[in-house]
């Protein structure tokens, strides 16, 4: 083995998008570059299946997708950049379509790693087009030896006790690790795991960026021999982040760290973040929303212009009878405040079109929430209107909690093309909302103290319809979180009424879920693409 010499890594944490693999192999050359030019680094580090995007999802059964892939690998190397580059792609090899670490070296031939351990469960499916590998691979540079790993690998101890045992004295590990809460340490806690074992630091670096369902923090780090924390990328942008090797097996930081933020500030910027990457990575010429003088609709208006900018959001207020002077004021202030343009659209005569076509019908029938749902209806009906005319992503404000037990209106205030607070609680809305007003006041503080209502009787409240969110959200969070069953959950301590009539209304309402638009996870179980539950079905809890 070589003399070791100082060796300059960087963590090149990017934003790729799923399918533009042209665009995502120009991010991986310029990453490379900067990489040259501020540090003279050595080596960079770059996520899992940045060349593809992750997930890449049934892209990878199209041969020319592959085919693409395998001419932008080439062509990265044909750069012949003074740098050793590490990056993620779907490669095909002797047994088969790979996740693969690919190891671009000036004047070498490629290595190729693939991934070990293929995450089956929650919102991957890897095992639906991988193969897996049994296998170590490292690579040597300036004298050291480095092992290579692919995200889940890390989570478990053979894949990084192999190629320690092939001689690896630090590992590079990619990943494309989408959010949600404690992610980080989590992570952090997993890799700490690795090198208890072995004694071998390990270079972590991440994703960032919205992808449908999906939002990816970024937070790369590096972890020296002694588990201590060398340097961790900020959240939620791209960055590159750099670290010297020296001789000695030292780690020294040539870039500035960040301090990991709370629970509340990541979940805030995760859904901004996601909420700018689905409007600008679709193509939308920004977004409009219902601006209903409420919490939720008020923190997703507020997560708009923290995402998109003030120009590119507008919102409108839809008035009817049962609407209260409160409601128009603040949402109002709010428009005002946040300088976006708004409008109101009064819906008393929409509705009453509505009712007097369905007179005959309705005839000698008792008054119900079929009224209630014509007055959500009309306003979706406008909001989608302004959507197809403005070209303007529609941005549905329901949460999680209400979309749970189906305290929604299908084909009204369900309509809409992104819902920002699909996997985000009552109870955590209000926390998001005061968090946010540290920022800058811009919701009302009496949207926040207020009462919730949707404003469709007279005299109405959430809390006439449901239990206190307080306690439905502690329900729900056991039964789809946790996956209690209800005599669990009533040993709790929470009444069987109570318990058997949430778990109810969440069973009875997939169909409702199903028909609703996509929207961030951000949870450890999230309805849509994480949380698949048949629409007929025969199983109750007991």
């Amino acid at each position: 083995m070589s003399r070791k010499s100082s060796t300059r890594i960087v963590l090149g944490q990017i934003n790729p998008v799923v399918g533009d693999i042209e665009a995502n192999q120009n991010k991986i050359i310029e990453a490379a570059f900067q990489a040259i030019k501020q540090w003279q680094a050595d080596l960079i580090l770059l996520p899992e299946l940045c060349l593809s995007g992750y997930p890449p999802e049934d892209l990878l059964f199209r041969q020319e997708f592959l085919q693409q892939i395998k001419t932008s690998i080439k062509a990265i190397k044909k750069k012949n950049l003074n740098i050793v580059i590490v990056f993620g792609a779907p490669v095909i090899m002797k047994n088969g379509l790979v996740n693969a670490a690919v190891v671009v070296r000036p004047n070498q031939d490629n290595i190729y790693y693939a991934k070990q351990k293929l995450p089956n469960y929650g919102v991957f499916d890897e095992q639906r087009y991988f193969v897996s590998s049994e296998s170590a691979k490292v690579f040597e540079l300036n004298g050291f030896i480095f092992g290579l790993s692919v995200c889940e690998d890390i989570w478990f101890s053979e894949p990084t006790f192999q190629a320690v045992q092939a001689g690896a004295e630090i590992m590079l590990n990619i990943n494309a690790s989408p959010y949600h809460r404690s992610k980080t340490t989590d992570r952090i806690h997993q890799v700490t795991q690795r090198i208890a074992e072995t004694s071998v630091p390990v270079c972590y670096v991440n994703q960032v960026g919205g992808q449908d369902e999906l939002v990816f923090d970024g937070h790369s780090f590096v972890l020296d021999k002694n588990q201590q924390l060398k340097i961790m990328a900020a959240g939620h942008e791209e960055q590159l982040a750099a670290i010297e090797l020296t001789p000695d097996g030292d780690i020294i930081a040539l870039s500035e760290s960040v301090e990991q933020e709370t629970d509340t500030v990541q979940l805030y910027q995760s859904l901004v973040l996601a909420t700018h990457d689905y409007v600008v990575k679709n193509g939308f010429d920004g977004v409009l929303l219902g601006l209903s003088g409420g919490i939720d609709s008020a923190l997703v208006l507020a997560i708009a212009v923290d995402a998109l900018g003030a120009e590119q959001v507008q919102a409108v207020m839809m008035p009817y009878q049962y609407t209260s002077k409160m409601s128009l004021t603040d949402a109002a202030k709010q428009a005002e405040t946040m300088q976006v343009k708004y409008s109101q659209i009064p819906i008393h005569q929409v509705v009453e079109a509505f009712m007097a076509a369905l007179k005959s019908e309705f005839s000698g029938l008792k008054r119900d929430t079929s009224e209630e749902n014509i007055q959500a209806r009309s306003r979706g009906v406008i909001l989608m209107a302004l959507s197809n005319k403005l070209g303007k992503m529609l941005l549905t404000t329901g949460n999680k909690s209400e979309m749970a037990v189906g305290y929604a209106t299908l084909y009204g205030d369900m309509a809409g093309g992104f819902a920002p607070l699909k996997d985000v609680s009552k109870m955590r809305v209000y926390e998001l909302a005061r968090y946010r007003n540290t920022l800058s006041p811009v919701i009302p503080e009496r949207v926040i103290e207020r009462p919730p209502s949707a404003e469709l009787a007279p005299d109405q409240i959430d809390s006439d319809s449901l239990p206190a969110y307080e306690i439905l959200d502690q329900i729900l969070e056991r039964y789809i979180e946790m996956d209690q069953s209800i005599t669990e959950i009533i040993q709790a301590g929470f009444t069987e009424h109570e318990v058997r009539r949430v778990t109810r209304l969440v069973d009875i309402n997939e169909y409702k879920r199903r028909q609703s638009p996509p929207g961030v996870r951000v949870s450890s179980k999230a309805f849509g693409k994480e949380r698949r539950y048949p629409i007929s079905s025969g199983f109750r809890s007991r």
